[in-house]
């Protein structure tokens, strides 16, 4: 029998090991959304050729194209270089002298625009509800906007008044300042998150996504109080397989994109869990973008913080 058709379909896409190499070096899910795009973008700019019979010139090509037709700005274009790159070294293993001396584009320097405390108290007080409280909670406590989407209950030390903040920006964790005005906002929070917990769990749900494989290690952990997030969705989300721990790890056709950026939709090969997930945050946290956006063209808020 001949298995070399079933062999040839079987071999996995260059994106599929691009993303397998990301996620080998532990990069962060925007970060592999991004450069798994750049590599997309420049296969189709150049007629879906193979990036190995490709070299100089069509990057340096691709690179012009995002700055005169495109009018990227120039952190913009230098990303794009970065995510070919990463594409050329460490996926297709092939050292090229010449992408080393691609010309970077030259970032603008800006001078950021920062709010009074008159300003941002207006702005926080037009806000309610569960967005104004993460607004609330980004500003006082200095968090990300998907660092504020993402905390569980566990992160939440209100003896000590301090929120730890796990996995952040390079893969660090830290401890910030849980702010006064907010501790009795977020304990009622938390008794609306535990209420959508338990009526999850009597409906067979309530499994949150676990990091680093923990849901091997400990499989009722992710049904546990303390692994919930104190923000949960609106609607019941899926896991995918590869993320839950079942079926292959391996990022084939079948993967999708993990919990803490938004639930993956597509087909898996084994059956996902049913989970609340940060979605609802999500959408908030590009209502938040928007709000800030308009109050100003640059945003930088001064945060206090314990020394």
């Amino acid at each position: 029998m001949d298995t070399s058709g079933a062999s040839a379909t079987q071999q996995p896409r260059l994106l599929d090991l691009m993303r397998d190499k990301i996620r080998y070096k532990h990069y962060s899910i925007r970060t592999e959304a991004a450069y798994v795009d750049w590599a997309r973008r420049y296969i189709l700019f150049h007629g879906k050729r193979h990036p190995s019979c490709m070299g100089a010139k069509e990057v340096e090509a691709f690179l012009t194209h995002l700055a005169v037709h495109g009018n990227v700005a120039a952190s913009t274009q230098n990303q794009a270089k970065s995510a070919l790159l990463f594409l050329y070294r460490e996926v297709l293993g092939v050292e090229l002298p010449w992408l080393d001396g691609v010309q970077s584009a030259k970032r603008s320097q800006r001078l950021p625009v920062v709010l009074t405390e008159e300003e941002t108290d207006a702005l926080l007080a037009r806000m309610s509800g569960t967005t104004g409280l993460i607004a609330r909670l980004l500003y006082g406590a200095g968090l990300r906007l998907l660092e504020g989407a993402r905390l569980r209950v566990k992160d939440l030390d209100f003896a000590r008044l301090e929120i730890l903040v796990r996995d952040a920006k390079g893969a660090k964790d830290r401890v910030t300042m849980l702010p006064d005005p907010l501790v009795e906002p977020l304990r009622a929070q938390l008794g609306i998150a535990k209420a959508v917990h338990d009526r999850d769990l009597l409906e067979g749900f309530g499994e949150v996504y676990l990091p680093y494989a923990l849901g091997r290690k400990y499989p009722s952990a992710g049904r546990e109080w303390m692994w919930q997030y104190v923000f949960p969705a609106d609607q019941l989300s899926q896991i995918p397989a590869w993320v839950s721990g079942g079926g292959t790890t391996s990022m084939g056709s079948t993967s999708s994109a993990p919990c803490g950026s938004r639930c993956g939709r597509r087909k898996s090969t084994s059956p996902p869990h049913r989970t609340r997930c940060v979605t609802r945050s999500q959408r908030i946290c590009c209502r938040l973008d928007t709000i800030f956006a308009r109050c100003r063209s640059c945003l930088v808020i001064k945060t206090c913080r314990r020394p």
